[in-house]
């Protein structure tokens, strides 16, 4: 276990250590679904996904990883909404878990989406997918 994380989840209990070990896959996930988890010998290149492009990316990842549990999952964990999971971007920030750009701001998260509603929306687009795939 993560000793930054494990402080994270102690002086936020709101948020579970899950969540926020959640949110840093997601970030990696999000990254390297866009083509930005670009090797070592490319220092300056850039890495950074923003707010939206991240929480759009942690819907896909948590369908991935959970399924139709996803909303239960992230209800357990204490995420209930786009505005959680940027406090703990935020948090994960100042532990130095992760890093931010001169762009970023907590704004970036506030209500962008029902998170239920996508996560919902994102479980249909994938079954469709899947569903379509073995049909051909």
């Amino acid at each position: 276990m993560d000793p930054k994380l494990m402080e994270l989840a102690r002086t936020e209990p709101r948020f579970s250590y899950e969540a926020y070990q959640f949110v840093c896959d997601a970030v990696n996930f999000t990254q390297e679904r866009l083509g930005r988890n670009l090797a070592d010998d490319e220092p300056n290149a850039d890495q950074h996904v923003s707010g939206g492009e991240l929480l759009r990316g942690a819907c896909t990842y948590a369908i991935h990883e959970y399924g139709l549990m996803a909303p239960i999952v992230f209800k357990l964990w204490g995420i209930r909404s786009t505005d959680d999971i940027g406090e703990m971007v935020f948090r994960l920030i100042e532990a130095e878990k992760l890093s931010k750009s001169e762009q970023d701001d907590l704004d970036d998260f506030r209500d962008v989406f029902d998170l239920e509603k996508a996560l919902a929306e994102e479980y249909e687009q994938l079954s469709g997918g899947l569903d379509r795939r073995s049909a051909g």
